[in-house]
C-alpha cells in the first residue's frame, strides 16, 4: 500500500502561507523570547512578506521586545533582500520612537555599519549633563567628633 502524494495546486499553497505568515506574525508578538526569535528568523526567509511584517513590527506601536525581534529578523535576511532590510534599520533611525532609534541603532551596529552624521549629533544634544565628581582636595572636609558624649 503505496500512499499518494498530492499536489497542491497554485490557490492551495497561497491559503498555507497566508496562514503560515498569520502564525508567524502572531508568534512574533508572543512573550516567549525564543517563539519570537524563532518567528523573526523564519520571517527573514519569506523574502517580501516576511520584510512587510517585519517592518511594520519594527515601525508599529508595539512593546519593544517585539521590535528586537523584527530588528533579528532583519538583520538576518539574505540574498537580494539584505539591501532593503539594511534601508528600513537606517530609516528607522529617522523615526520619533525612541525605542525604534535605539533598536535600529544597535542593530546597525552589530551589522557592522556606520551610523549617519545626523543621528549622533541629535542623540548628543539630547542628552542630559553628567553629574562630576568633586574631588576631595576641593570638598572640605566633615570634623568627625571623637570625644564620646552621652
Amino acid at each position: 500500500m503505496q500512499s499518494e502524494i498530492r499536489r497542491q495546486s497554485g490557490r492551495e499553497k497561497d491559503e498555507a502561507a497566508v496562514k503560515l505568515l498569520e502564525k508567524l506574525q502572531d508568534q512574533l508578538h508572543s512573550s516567549d523570547a525564543s517563539v519570537r526569535r524563532r518567528a523573526a528568523f523564519n520571517l527573514s526567509w519569506m523574502q517580501e512578506d516576511g520584510l512587510e511584517i517585519l517592518k511594520g513590527a519594527l515601525y508599529g506601536n508595539f512593546h519593544a521586545t517585539t521590535k528586537n525581534a523584527a530588528a533579528y529578523g532583519l538583520r538576518k535576511m539574505r540574498g537580494r533582500m539584505k539591501k532593503v532590510a539594511l534601508e528600513v534599520l537606517n530609516q528607522g533611525l529617522k523615526r520619533r520612537d525612541k525605542s525604534t532609534r535605539e533598536i535600529c541603532r544597535n542593530a546597525l551596529k552589530l551589522l557592522g555599519q556606520k551610523m549617519p552624521e545626523g543621528s549622533e549629533q541629535r542623540e548628543r544634544s539630547s542628552r542630559k549633563s553628567r553629574i562630576k565628581e568633586i574631588s576631595r582636595k576641593t570638598r572640605p572636609r566633615r570634623i568627625i567628633d571623637t570625644r564620646r558624649t552621652r
